[in-house]
């Protein structure tokens, strides 16, 4: 399959310290990529490149044919590219399903996003959204109730109601409890192959149980890229990690 998501030769530079070193990774349309490396390895600041956050000082980044390099912010969201950050970004003083309601709404205003869903949207879609990320019984709550695992998932569910096509996530499990972690791993299962996830994480567990493809970041740089088995084995990421407890505690 040809490449959906493409970063080639992409550098950044930070006052002279280079983030990114001539990386170069391609994504298949429906891949969940989890991109793992130890802090500083470039992860984040990779996601940062795709989504526009941050401009690459050379190289190009493409989405389904566009050059997202020459976009701004909300021009890359609108061609179907969503984020959710490490911290959940939600309307905590507005229910469940008046953040998916919003989410789902091209009005701009969050008010006249309320006025203009709550008169007209059809309800079956909110709750639809409910059920598939796991709150159908909170819709009605305060997102303000909600524990931090299913804020997390209410995020993730205001970037399906806004319709992206590529979902990047950095650190979704952090702070979650094992049961949690457990249900975004089911999650993330069903969203593959409809939409393209590329997620960075720590947790070696999820990655191994969610991950298509394993990208190891090292230094700026894709350093190996596999199966979990594959890039364990990989010389280069055994000597990266060396003296660190292995790749399973990066």
């Amino acid at each position: 399959m040809s490449a959906y998501l493409d970063l080639s030769d992409v550098c950044v530079s930070f006052n002279g310290f280079r983030a990114l070193n001539n990386l170069n990774m391609t994504v298949r349309r429906g891949e969940l990529r989890c991109l793992i490396g130890p802090n500083g390895a470039g992860k984040t600041t990779a996601l940062d490149i795709i989504c526009g956050k941050v401009k690459p000082t050379a190289g190009a980044v493409t989405f389904d044919g566009t050059a997202l390099h020459a976009l701004e912010e909300h021009e890359i969201a609108r061609v179907g590219v969503g984020r959710k950050f490490q911290v959940p970004s939600v309307f905590r003083e507005l229910t469940t399903g008046e953040n998916l309601a919003v989410a789902r709404s091209r009005r701009p205003g969050v008010l006249g996003n309320l006025r203009w869903e709550t008169g007209r949207a059809r309800r079956d879609e909110v709750e639809r959204l409910g059920e598939m990320v796991g709150l159908a019984d909170e819709l009605d709550k305060p997102a303000s109730y909600l524990s931090h695992g299913q804020t997390q998932w209410l995020e993730i569910g205001m970037l399906l109601a806004q319709d992206a096509a590529l979902i990047l996530m950095d650190e979704p499990t952090a702070g979650m409890t094992a049961q949690e972690t457990r249900k975004t791993a089911d999650l993330f299962m069903r969203l593959k192959g409809k939409h393209t996830l590329v997620v960075v994480e720590h947790d070696m567990g999820f990655v191994k149980t969610i991950g298509d493809v394993i990208s190891v970041m090292h230094l700026g740089q894709l350093l190996a890229e596999g199966t979990a088995a594959e890039v364990e084995a990989h010389p280069e990421v055994k000597r990266a990690y060396l003296g660190s407890g292995g790749i399973t505690n990066a």
